[in-house]
């Protein structure tokens, strides 16, 4: 297998989200978890997004891991390789997005990066170097209360400048509304100037596809899933996409067996997305303290939940108020609660699966990834489109057999996202 166009992704639903763009902007993509066993008959595609979780590990931990996925994709052919990062850039100020991009910059030889959050389809925009999140600033939406990185700075030239070697410029939408010739020509300047990193403004999807054009000339870019948008249109345009190969239709062949949700995000949009989905299926609302003191909860809610989960979908969250988050991280400190509730879920995840789940939607960065972990599910056929940035996906090659699944990050989808998931998984 030759791969076009690798990515290394910060976390598995931006994987997800990534590998769902590019899917449905013309490349045959497949989502790894991690680096690929030898073994692992991977299917033949144009791209490959590999899933890690480095996005709040210490720095030398997410350089390391990063650095052994960028190896594995040159060495299958990729000319290009997408740092691919959260679009609201959460973060702190010792990473993880500096260090990785400039490691990376540093494996392919230098030069300098282009890096943009932006995905317009989701609300994500970026103008004068500040993002904004719905149209509010990021240090004034609902990023403001993050659990793990907070955001309280707006001014992505200040946030990446704090977490890097080198200094950071900014290429505005005025230069990017010029085409890719000025582009090139600013980043010539700002190369010369000993600048490593630029932070590039986008409002609409033409400025992503001049971003990905000029990107793809250069070894590394870092960004979220809009400019894996503008990276795999400039691919099709080059005419170096062959046909053939797996398809999304593979993706979603029925597989049988029993629903249900676990929600591990605290966010505005899922607490919502729970309350829908009360009105039409069994909800179950752990108590986080509770499942910080002990193992109790968590067998109260493997039995509540195989006691009722053959008549239907059930829903166990451990999502709660970012009140609630933030007085048990006071107590029992941010990294011991955040671990342990993803511990718990992903315990009643697998308990689920071992009952015959095969239909399962996953609510939360990091609650996916502790549940993906613990199924051991080495990597993901990609399948239509759910909700923005969210695509049904068909394991490869997992113990369990085959099973359809849907990584949400917490701040994704409509209010009956719940419903419209599992509508569409047969």
């Amino acid at each position: 297998m030759v791969i076009l166009l690798g990515s290394i992704a910060d976390d598995y639903t931006g994987a997800s989200d990534l590998a769902n763009t590019l899917t449905k902007n013309g490349l045959r993509t497949v989502q790894t978890v991690g680096i690929p066993d030898p073994s692992l008959a991977l299917p033949d595609v144009d791209a490959v997004v590999i899933s890690l979780k480095i996005r709040s590990v210490p720095a030398s931990d997410a350089v390391a891991a990063a650095a052994s996925a960028e190896r594995w994709l040159r060495q299958r052919g990729a000319g290009h390789v997408l740092y691919k990062i959260c679009s609201t850039f959460d973060s702190t100020d010792a990473g993880n997005i500096g260090p990785v991009t400039e490691a990376l910059s540093d494996a392919a030889g230098g030069g300098i990066v282009l890096v943009t959050p932006a995905f317009p389809e989701t609300g994500r925009t970026v103008y004068l170097g500040h993002l904004f999140v719905g149209g509010q600033p990021l240090n004034e939406s609902p990023l403001k209360d993050h659990p793990l990185n907070p955001m309280h700075d707006a001014n992505l030239v200040r946030v990446l400048t704090r977490q890097s070697r080198n200094a950071v410029g900014l290429i505005d939408l005025t230069t990017i509304a010029a085409g890719p010739g000025a582009v090139k020509v600013r980043l010539d300047a700002f190369r010369t100037a000993g600048v490593t990193a630029v932070i590039a403004d986008a409002i609409f999807e033409r400025d992503l596809e001049t971003l990905g054009e000029v990107a793809l000339e250069t070894p590394v870019s870092t960004g979220a899933s809009g400019l894996g948008l503008g990276l795999a249109r400039a691919l099709v345009r080059s005419g170096r996409i062959s046909s053939g190969g797996a398809t999304t239709a593979d993706a979603i062949r029925p597989v049988g067996g029993l629903s249900a949700i676990v929600a591990g995000s605290c966010s505005k949009a899922t607490l919502h997305q729970l309350d829908i989905a009360e009105r039409s299926m069994p909800v179950l609302r752990l108590d986080p303290e509770r499942l910080l003191a002990g193992p109790d909860e968590i067998a109260a809610a493997i039995s509540w939940a195989g006691d009722r989960i053959s008549a239907g979908p059930v829903v166990v969250a451990a999502s709660a108020s970012p009140e609630t988050v933030s007085r048990l991280q006071s107590i029992y400190g941010r990294e011991a609660s955040g671990h342990a509730i993803e511990t718990a879920t992903s315990i009643i995840t697998a308990e689920l699966v071992e009952r015959g789940v095969r239909r399962l939607v996953v609510a939360g960065g990091e609650t996916s990834g502790a549940a993906v972990d613990r199924l051991a599910i080495p990597a993901f056929l990609i399948g239509p489109e759910i909700a923005p940035g969210v695509p049904v996906l068909r394991t490869v090659g997992n113990a369990q057999g085959d099973m359809l699944l849907a990584l949400k990050s917490g701040n994704f989808g409509g209010e009956d996202f719940f419903t419209a998931a599992l509508a569409m998984m047969h």
